[in-house]
């Protein structure tokens, strides 16, 4: 399996005006033009998924969106509360467990989980200092998930690489 971990694009900053949940936190202008970039980007490194899961947050959701459209996968996009802020690693390698084991998986989601569930399935532990941009994409590649050093880091792409190579 490839697992490929994406983090949402550039969002209207914590207490904006108007945006008094963090749920409901949009994609900045600049955010979307940089993940359209991105998914460029996916297009050239010829990246397909048979499943894209995002967290419910509203950046999220855009971020997956914009993504699936340009990849002509909307239908493979779902939902998934185990991507929210604030769940522990261990949560979203269980919620893939329960799937079917597609070949190529895209997450979008959140820091500090998706650093942590690198370190988990990479390390074995929280110990694996990994960064996360904005618009960052990692790809990981197991056998099988479990939590624990099941998992080898492939690559990690800043948006400044993957705008460089769209």
């Amino acid at each position: 399996m490839n697992l490929f971990l994406l983090r949402h694009g550039l969002a209207v900053e914590p207490g904006a005006a108007g945006y008094g949940k963090d749920a409901d936190r949009p994609l900045t202008p600049k955010g979307e033009r940089k993940l359209r970039r991105a998914a460029e980007t996916m297009k050239a490194l010829d990246l397909s998924f048979d499943l894209i899961l995002s967290s419910p947050y509203l950046r999220a959701r855009q971020t997956a969106a914009i993504l699936a459209k340009a990849l002509n996968a909307q239908e493979r996009l779902e939902l998934s509360g185990s991507l929210a802020p604030g769940n522990a690693a261990r949560t979203i390698i269980e919620c893939l467990r329960r799937l079917p084991m597609p070949d190529n998986v895209l997450l979008v989601g959140h820091e500090p989980g998706l650093s942590q569930l690198i370190a988990l399935l990479v390390a074995g532990d929280s110990g694996l200092s990994v960064s996360m941009k904005k618009g960052g994409l990692c790809k990981l590649s197991a056998e099988s998930l479990k939590p624990g050093r099941c998992a080898t880091l492939e690559w990690l792409l800043t948006p400044k690489q993957m705008a460089l190579m769209a």
